[in-house]
């Protein structure tokens, strides 16, 4: 574990905590905090595991955290509330947060890699596999030994639930699922370090998790290459307040924005959009009629409209006015599973967007990787510029000083105080 893995954490860690503070600031954000309010003592220590559950489902709400995308899972809203609950309440150190959020990160991501594809058109990986990270970051907080972990782990795979019906509706769910994940992961280990025991073989028993929900599982991925990098630094930030499958389509249609406003051409000439992606971003995505802001967030065909035509893709590109604009356009969108986008996922995340013009003209921009992944990084500086706009939206009090609190961290500082409870 080198310095620059500490540095990479902090500014996760940022991104997810940031993340937590802006979730405050929505319908879903503000039940959140209404529930942990009327079921907090005022004159007593928050309990982690509701903490954790908090600022889990604080977090996943805006559509703006972090991404693995070999797992596709959202490690940062499950692992890093629930390390920073338990580090809080045991006033431990910013180092030793650090290291539990890498050993999260790396638990949620392994099991998420070998969980396969068939698992996630039913369950939301972030639910299933989020507990084992959120289990063995806390674990090592708590100093457990081997055999305490794996107690811990065989408790919080037992509690791997998370289904995607809510899709259907918009329903708050979604929420739910990270801040549950979160909160199971700390039980199990706080049960664990009193000597509870938990089932060894959750995953590949034959009551386990891999034969009950993943039909094509790769059991040997949880282990395989164990000398590679961390997988927090194969771990995606998002630039964009929306489902990490559409990020492709928005960043080659800001190219294609770019392109067609020097040459002076009108939006309303476009006749046709095309989108060529993989098939889990149709499962999860193809929606060409959203309405509201959350459906907005996982529709292909209203993010490239907002592409296309709104100066800036924030929070507003998804909101009332924005998708009354925007609507003319997206039903002109259409998808399609298309090559090499479809083979190359889930190490891959990408797609091709052509515009067609009534003219005849065509304007075409492709990715194989979306800005904010590892092979497109966000540089340090677009990072923290995200935190605060993140913990602007939330009206965190001492942005600034917070910013410094949580990256201090990576070279031995102390906790901050989030001032959310």
């Amino acid at each position: 574990m080198t310095s620059a893995d500490l540095d990479a954490a902090a500014l996760f860690t940022l991104d997810a905590l940031a993340n937590s503070v802006a979730g405050r600031n929505s319908a879903p954000g503000r039940i959140l905090s209404q529930w942990f309010g009327a079921n907090a003592a005022s004159n007593a220590v928050p309990d982690a595991g509701r903490v954790a559950f908090l600022l889990g489902g604080l977090c996943h709400i805006l559509e703006t955290d972090d991404l693995h995308r070999e797992s596709v899972v959202h490690p940062g809203c499950v692992v890093v509330p629930a390390a920073f609950a338990l580090a809080e309440k045991h006033g431990l150190g910013g180092r030793d947060l650090l290291i539990a959020v890498l050993h999260g990160f790396e638990a949620a991501a392994r099991v998420g890699m070998a969980v396969g594809p068939a698992h996630y058109r039913i369950w939301h990986n972030t639910a299933t596999c989020g507990p084992f990270g959120a289990a063995l970051a806390a674990a090592s907080l708590l100093k457990l030994d081997d055999d305490a972990a794996m107690h811990a782990l065989g408790n919080a795979g037992s509690q791997s639930s998370g289904l995607w019906q809510f899709l259907e509706t918009g329903a708050m769910t979604k929420h739910l699922h990270a801040g549950h994940a979160a909160e199971a992961g700390v039980r199990a280990a706080e049960l664990a370090s009193l000597g509870f025991t938990g089932p060894a073989r959750i995953l590949e028993g034959e009551k386990g998790f891999f034969r009950a929900t993943c039909p094509d599982a790769d059991p040997d991925a949880v282990m395989r290459a164990p000398e590679a990098p961390w997988q927090l630094v194969r771990t995606s930030i998002k630039p964009w307040p929306s489902c990490r499958h559409t990020h492709p389509t928005i960043d080659a249609g800001e190219e294609l924005r770019a392109r067609m406003i020097a040459d002076g051409v009108a939006f309303d000439a476009i006749s046709e959009i095309e989108i060529g992606t993989y098939q889990a971003a149709l499962d999860v995505c193809d929606r060409p009629v959203a309405t509201s802001d959350y459906e907005a967030k996982f529709s292909l065909q209203h993010s490239i409209a907002a592409a296309l035509t709104c100066p800036l893709v924030d929070f507003e590109a998804f909101g009332d006015a924005a998708r009354t604009a925007c609507g003319p356009l997206a039903a002109r969108v259409k998808v399609k599973r298309a090559e090499p986008w479809a083979a190359a996922y889930p190490a891959s995340w990408g797609g091709r967007v052509v515009v067609r013009l009534a003219s005849g003209a065509e304007y075409a921009a492709e990715r194989m990787h979306a800005k904010g992944d590892p092979e497109a990084p966000l540089s340090r500086d677009e990072m923290i510029a995200k935190a605060r706009m993140l913990l602007a939206h939330g009206d965190a009090q001492c942005s600034d000083r917070l910013v410094d609190a949580i990256l201090g961290m990576a070279s031995g500082g102390v906790l901050p105080h989030l001032n959310l409870y």
